[in-house]
């Protein structure tokens, strides 16, 4: 064989930081606040209804859109909670999880030179995915300290070439919550340029002090010209299972069907079945898993603002990142190494969110989706080294 076996697209990015720090808390025994998962089971109801799926059946192909039970259940909670109406059949894809959703959507819309703008910092999985799918990445910082959207910076990035801009909110890195006001300028940005906007919304539900997550569903300008991409795995702390569903209008949901069925054709029937019972939980199940989270988001922030880091908390999500600029290492991926292995507690360097590293070298994400016991454990092994 003759050259390079993968594709020239994706050899600028590697093994993801995610694999390679579980790996590393996995070899030393640290304890894991780096990838995002929580380490305790979701709900009983929702496993036992899986449960009876399985043995029940069918376990066979299921239509590939998703099973209409589920589809119905989404359009449910969409409008309940976002007062917008979405039809089942012509508007709703299940996927496999929201990567799959955002990577069908990035493969059935862009062609070859297309523009696709990304803010930054941004979810890993956003670059590797539009390139291979020949698009040029165009990068707007979001504004810190706060990660506001740079208003002017962000117009002057569209143009005729601009096919697409991928929002992520509430937004992982940061915590950031965008406003109504932000998402409404992207929006006339959007009509202005005949733009498309892909939302990656999967922390919906998770949004504190009061604030409050806007679909881009819920904005007029939208309509027509965005995909609202969501999981069921944050929701309802079951991120191995990779139920996640995309709505659009039905010219848009054709192209993301269109190569959906030829990623993952369809999700686990027995697992949709029992997202379908998740989705008709009550408002005491959405009010106990914000108050836990934020239970846990002060915990984990007060304990760090008391060690005396600088802490950047969250609006929203389950991530909360400090400032290193001030601490003795070269930058955050060698504090993160020093800090798995010296100290037993495993967290992202932040700066593998940006395009050059060196924009975010001085912040490291930590996650709060743990027990109460796993966060207590981790920030003790942090006083002993740092207080």
């Amino acid at each position: 064989m003759k050259g390079p076996v993968l594709t020239s697209s994706l050899r600028p990015y590697g093994t993801s930081i995610f694999t390679e720090m579980a790996m590393l808390s996995n070899k030393v025994g640290a304890v894991n606040l780096s990838q995002g998962f929580p380490d305790f089971e979701g709900p009983e109801f929702i496993r036992r209804a899986a449960a009876e799926a399985i043995v029940r059946g069918p376990n066979q192909y299921c239509p590939s859109i998703g099973i209409p039970r589920l589809r119905e259940a989404i359009a449910g909670k969409v409008e309940r909670f976002y007062q917008v109406n979405v039809d089942p059949e012509k508007e709703i894809t299940v996927s496999a999880g929201a990567t799959e959703a955002i990577a069908a959507a990035l493969f059935g819309l862009l062609e070859q030179g297309d523009q696709v703008i990304l803010l930054e910092p941004c979810y890993d999985i956003y670059p590797p995915l539009a390139a291979r799918a020949g698009a040029e990445l165009v990068y707007v910082s979001l504004t810190r300290p706060g990660f506001e959207l740079p208003r002017a910076e962000l117009e002057s990035a569209f143009g005729p070439k601009t096919r697409a801009i991928i929002i992520n909110n509430p937004h992982n890195p940061s915590g950031k919550v965008f406003t109504r006001e932000e998402l409404e300028f992207v929006a006339r940005l959007c009509a202005k340029h005949g733009t498309i906007a892909i939302s990656d919304e999967v922390y919906e539900h998770l949004v504190y002090d009061g604030k409050k997550h806007i679909s881009l569903l819920q904005i007029p300008e939208f309509e027509g010209r965005c995909i609202a991409i969501s999981s069921t795995a944050k929701t309802f702390s079951l991120t191995g299972w990779k139920v996640g569903y995309a709505i659009a209008k039905e010219d848009l949901t054709g192209a993301l069907r269109m190569v959906h069925q030829f990623l993952t054709f369809c999700t686990p029937s027995a697992l949709q079945e029992a997202m379908s019972e998740a989705m008709g939980a009550g408002e005491e199940y959405y009010r106990e898993f914000l108050n836990s989270y934020t239970r846990k988001r002060d915990i984990l922030c007060t304990s760090l603002s008391e060690m005396g880091f600088k802490v950047l908390w969250p609006e929203g999500t389950y991530y909360t990142s400090i400032d290193i600029s001030e601490l003795d290492f070269k930058d955050d991926l060698a504090f993160c190494r020093y800090l798995a292995t010296e100290v037993g507690v495993a967290a992202i360097p932040s700066s593998f969110f940006w395009k050059e590293r060196r924009d975010g070298k001085d912040l490291v994400r930590f996650c709060f989706c743990k027990k109460d016991e796993t966060l207590q454990e981790a920030i003790g092994r942090l006083k002993r080294w740092k207080v």
